[in-house]
């Protein structure tokens, strides 16, 4: 369960200031690009987590709100921001509200993929289709998957590989799942931690599908928060999904 995975320790080691996913080049771009798809209005995180994008969004004037599963990760927030600066709902961002309108609704870091069947992702897209006013615009950050690396007979691809740390992920083709293992070691004390996560891939023409479902349509993909093309080679895509009139 979604919940279980993101307990008290792991979000007491989930920020890495400066480094990983907390470093500038990785996140100045991403609140750069979703500062102005907000524009004069308020925005929406769906799995906030411990506010990675939302505190330095909200600094930039853009008001903030957030839905987030689990509890010990809003914790880690409050550590950083109180509940009037980022207003914060607990629940899944399939089902749960959060009060008022939007602009904009937004999910990085792969986060959909969280939710483990297609009709929950669907629910998904309903979901921020609800809170969206006329025109609003959904983003979705998400990875492609790399069954390209995968020969005949293998399951596992290593897509990360530096000093104190190996990810790879283990893939169930038939059942469009995938587990994400993060191991991280520690020289001083020769031992290893190890942090895994299940996940249901999407192919970016079945994130189109579940958009038009909810009444969405593709406005722009890049490769990443900066605009790069977005080509067959690439890793990952910033999608943004504008909400039909």
């Amino acid at each position: 369960m979604q919940e279980n995975i993101w307990d008290t320790e792991t979000a007491q080691r989930y920020d890495t200031p400066g480094s990983g996913m907390f470093a500038p080049e990785v996140l100045e771009p991403t609140v750069d690009r979703l500062a102005l798809l907000a524009g004069e209005g308020a925005a929406l995180e769906f799995a906030i987590g411990t506010g990675r994008v939302a505190i330095p969004l909200a600094a930039r004037g853009v008001p903030v709100t957030g839905i987030e599963l689990s509890p010990p990760m809003v914790r880690q927030l409050r550590t950083k921001a109180d509940e009037a600066t980022i207003p914060v709902v607990v629940g899944d961002m399939a089902t749960t509200t959060a009060p008022g309108t939007y602009s904009l609704v937004y999910l990085v870091f792969n986060t959909i993929s969280n939710l483990m069947t297609q009709p929950e992702q669907v629910e998904c897209f309903r979901n921020a289709a609800r809170h969206l006013e006329p025109g609003g615009r959904f983003v979705i950050e998400l990875w492609v998957p790399e069954l390209r690396s995968l020969p005949p007979g293998r399951t596992a691809t290593v897509w990360q590989s530096d000093p104190g740390y190996i990810g790879l992920d283990t893939y169930d083709v038939l059942n469009q799942q995938v587990v994400s293992h993060h191991f991280h070691f520690d020289d001083e004390t020769n031992g290893a931690r190890l942090f895994r996560s299940p996940h249901r891939y999407i192919w970016p023409a079945e994130l189109d599908l579940m958009a038009q479902l909810a009444g969405f349509e593709l406005e722009t993909r890049d490769a990443d928060w900066a605009g790069a093309p977005f080509t067959a080679d690439s890793r990952s895509h910033v999608s943004v999904y504008r909400l039909r009139p």
